[in-house]
């Protein structure tokens, strides 16, 4: 017979050439596949005898592919179940078998071809049931490990509190609380005024909380604890190589990290003049620029400012701009003292003192009638904070189930005693606030430097920390 180019018989061979060249590659990959592959692998045909084995199994087996292609599997393998898959065509997924006193866990899948089973694939998932032990206990260490990290991200960029942490039922707060429920579903800027202690945080939470960006970031930032150098960068961020010591991948601001939620600025008051320029910018252009970067930054955050001190005052004193006191103040929640809202003081000590029992495990039914009367008596110059640290006092003093009177601070139970009440807490109000802002002044003076503010002041470093502790300032 002749074979003519081109005509149908050499198209015909040509084409049966190409399928099997394409035939000789599809079985040189799966050669390629089995060999390299790390777990053991292993084909039947359906009678059981082995067509194709890996490396990794006759490793496993203790033998070599050789001595194995073409016997039947009953014969190498103990306890296989291959031939018996063959039959059932039912596939056997992660299962439980012992070799030569190893229990292993592996998989027996049919291969099916027109309806009938032609091939039995069998793999070895972990070749001693410790691996699989070791891999999940691994696996839940990284799971917690995971868990430990999500709810620490969790803690520092979402906000704790609600407007029901917000504890009290007199008319002052509640109003101030309606307004807070009001603004929280706008975007406007709010700044909260308020003496220290009264909760000026719990309401930049609760806020946020009842805001349509409760699922965004919180971020807060003390303005009081950073130095004055480091304000730009730490508000703003810096691009790599910005300056001396900077990051080699640079860093986000707070204001970034906040894109699409909101940050807190405590202690607003305390901003230097030259970054109170910047963050009118923030407020104006809703952009920011990063030191040493070339083109600013559009930013989505809402602004929720606060302060313990009259800032129309520090502005009329040329201590604070104007323009941005404006911008602040779009809407002021004004959060009242603890001495002009007496009838909350009962609630907030049944609440403070459930809170404490669980945090310190010091077992307390309550406080007894003339304890109770001293603590509604007092003036609180501190506010919340103050009645919960006495409070927390009172705890480890206590000798009995209740706390007496007994067990409360002795300059509280005088102080309340006293025939001129309102002359002697305005005494000590006075000076307390005179104190905090001394400190204040001093740690601003030496740019955040508390070592070189506590020598201004002529009081030790750690007489330094526990006022500023007792003030809040710098945390």
């Amino acid at each position: 017979m002749i074979i003519h180019r081109q005509g149908w018989v050499h198209n015909l061979l040509l084409a049966l050439k190409k399928r099997a060249v394409l035939a000789e590659k599809g079985q040189t990959m799966l050669e390629e596949a089995l060999g390299h592959a790390y777990e053991g692998l292993l084909i039947t045909d359906a009678e059981g005898y082995i067509l194709k084995i890996n490396e990794a199994y006759a490793r496993f087996l203790d033998t070599t592919i050789d001595k194995l292609v073409g016997r039947h599997v009953t014969e190498v393998i103990q306890n296989t179940r291959m031939h018996l898959v063959a039959k059932s065509g039912v596939a056997e997924i992660a299962q439980l078998q012992k070799i030569g006193g190893h229990e292993m866990i592996c998989s027996r899948i049919p291969i099916f071809e027109n309806g009938k089973v032609v091939a039995v694939v069998g793999k070895i998932m972990f070749q001693n049931i410790e691996d699989l032990f070791t891999f999940t206990e691994n696996f839940k260490k990284l799971k917690t490990e995971l868990e430990f990290y999500k709810r620490e991200l969790s803690n520092h960029l979402s906000a704790k509190y609600s407007f029901d942490h917000i504890v009290g039922i007199s008319k002052e707060l509640e109003w101030v609380k309606e307004l807070g429920r009001k603004v929280a579903m706008s975007t406007t800027t709010v700044l909260l005024k308020g003496e220290s202690g009264t909760g000026k945080e719990l309401f930049a939470h609760a806020i946020h909380n009842a805001s349509h960006r409760a699922l965004g970031p919180f971020i807060k930032v003390n303005c009081a604890a950073i130095p004055e150098t480091l304000f730009e960068s730490e508000l703003f961020g810096y691009r790599e190589g910005s300056f001396t010591g900077a990051l080699k991948k640079g860093k986000k601001g707070k204001f970034a990290l906040a894109d699409g939620g909101t940050i807190f600025l405590d202690e607003i008051s305390e901003l230097p003049l030259t970054m109170q320029v910047k963050l009118l910018r923030v407020l104006q252009e809703k952009e920011i620029e990063p030191v040493g970067a070339e083109q600013p930054e559009l930013v989505d955050v809402r602004i929720i400012a606060a302060s313990n001190r009259d800032l129309e005052t520090l502005a009329k004193q040329g201590m604070f701009r104007h323009d941005l006191y404006y911008r602040l103040n779009v809407v002021m929640l004004d959060i009242p003292p603890l001495r002009n809202r007496p009838d909350d003081i009962l609630l907030l000590i049944r609440f403070h003192l459930r809170q404490l029992e669980k945090e310190t495990g010091i077992p307390v039914d309550g406080v007894e009638p003339d304890a109770a009367e001293i603590l509604k008596s007092y003036g609180w110059p501190g506010n919340v904070r103050e009645l919960r640290n006495v409070l927390e006092q009172a705890l480890y003093v206590k000798t009995g189930n209740t706390i007496t009177k007994r067990d409360l601070p002795f300059a509280l139970v005088k102080g309340v005693g006293t025939s001129s009440p309102d002359i002697c807490r305005s005494l000590k109000y006075i000076t307390q606030l005179a104190e905090e802002e001394a400190i204040r002044s001093a740690i601003r003076e030496e740019k955040g430097d508390k070592q070189a503010a506590a020598a201004r002041l002529g009081i030790s470093k750690s007489s330094l920390y526990a006022k500023a502790g007792q003030y809040d300032i710098g945390k």
